[in-house]
């Protein structure tokens, strides 16, 4: 028997209902727990006061979403299911030859569509926020506020020092070894915030212990005809350590721009892990809310709750469901460390939960 239409439109609105009403206990949980961890943090900062807490809370609060989505489809769809179960409703459906798959359709494909809505419209602007709540906690909660930022158009560096601060840009960057070798650099140089000193647009540049050794370099500052220099140092404090903490996490990247700033990161001869294992979690988030609705089914439609009792099958939800956290950070970490492909590990916790819930929906359930 085909599922109709109306039965399958009424099945992905409970599910709606049940997934937006546990999203929204999460996330007002979540966003208390960090205005509380924030006011902490900002305690040797009275003159900060509650409005910028807040609004750092709220920048961070869409990125967080991505994080407990995977929790909130699964409590979501087993409280739904519970409800159909509880209402006879399901008993009805499958009397009248309604299969489970049939049944849990149209959750699924709500949960795909979700997803790729979530990846592709929702993700660009919770990166952008991020960024935003990044650049807030280095300048107001660690004080720090060098910026760093590397895209398709070359490598931006910003320099505070006590008497004004360097900026330093380069369209071609790559790293050998140790050093950081830049061509076509320009720096920027200020004695004083917003008040332009001079500017130095170099051949070459590369990064040692202390300075940048620039070569065959233009001296430009106003008042005073440019002057041709050989060589020349410029002091800094930046390292290539320094330089490789501070490169753009893959949080502050949205989906559209990751594959090109992985390009143009292993182009210049650094370690893109990092970047590529999380555009490639991106990637796997539906079939990732798929499998938690196989799973979440598997706890919650049986007709006959008394056999094996809602707290145990309460209990078994939650447990598997951390067990499917705990699975992707391991792997995860495998795919950072290079152990696993990146893909592989980004993908395994999406497959891991998907074959589990078709195997235990397989064995449980006639189909």
């Amino acid at each position: 028997m085909r599922l109709s239409p109306l039965l399958s439109v009424y099945i992905a609105r409970q599910f709606l209902v049940s997934f937006a009403a546990v999203l929204a206990v999460i996330l007002g949980m979540i966003l208390l727990f960090d205005v509380i961890e924030l006011i902490r943090r900002a305690a040797s900062r009275p003159e900060l006061g509650m409005g910028p807490i807040l609004l750092m809370a709220i920048l961070k609060l869409p990125q967080m979403l991505h994080t407990i989505l995977p929790f909130a489809v699964m409590i979501g769809a087993m409280i739904c299911f519970w409800r159909l179960t509880r209402s006879h409703e399901l008993v009805v459906a499958r009397a009248a030859g309604v299969s489970v798959w049939q049944f849990i359709a149209p959750v699924l494909g709500a949960v795909m569509l979700f997803g790729a809505i979530e990846i592709t419209a929702f993700n660009p602007l919770a990166a952008a926020m991020f960024d935003r709540y990044d650049r807030m906690q280095d300048e107001l909660l660690r004080g720090n506020k060098s910026a760093f930022d590397l895209s398709e158009v070359g490598l931006w560096l910003r320099e505070p020092h006590d008497d004004g601060e360097m900026v330093a840009h380069s369209l071609d960057v790559r790293q050998e070894g140790l050093t950081l070798l830049m061509r076509d650099v320009q720096f920027f140089l200020y004695d004083r915030p917003d008040h332009f000193l001079r500017r130095i647009s170099a051949e070459s540049a590369t990064l040692v212990d202390g300075a940048f050794e620039v070569r065959r370099a233009w001296v430009m500052e106003g008042g005073r005809p440019s002057e041709f220099v050989e060589a020349m140092r410029l002091p800094t404090q930046l390292t290539l350590d320094r330089i490789h903490d501070n490169f753009a996490s893959p949080e502050t990247l949205s989906f559209w721009q990751l594959p090109g700033f992985i390009h143009f990161f292993e182009r210049a001869g650094f370690t893109a892990n990092k970047h590529r294992l999380y555009f490639n979690s991106l990637l796997a988030s539906p079939p990732l809310y798929g499998g938690m609705v196989l799973m979440a089914a598997l706890f919650s439609l049986n007709p006959n709750l008394r056999s094996g009792g809602l707290t145990a099958r309460v209990g078994g939800g939650v447990a598997t469901g951390f067990a499917v956290y705990f699975f992707s950070r391991v792997v995860y970490a495998l795919g950072l460390s290079a152990t696993l492909p990146q893909f592989l590990a980004a993908w395994s916790p999406a497959i891991f939960a998907g074959l589990v819930g078709m195997a235990g929906l397989f064995h449980l359930e006639d189909g």
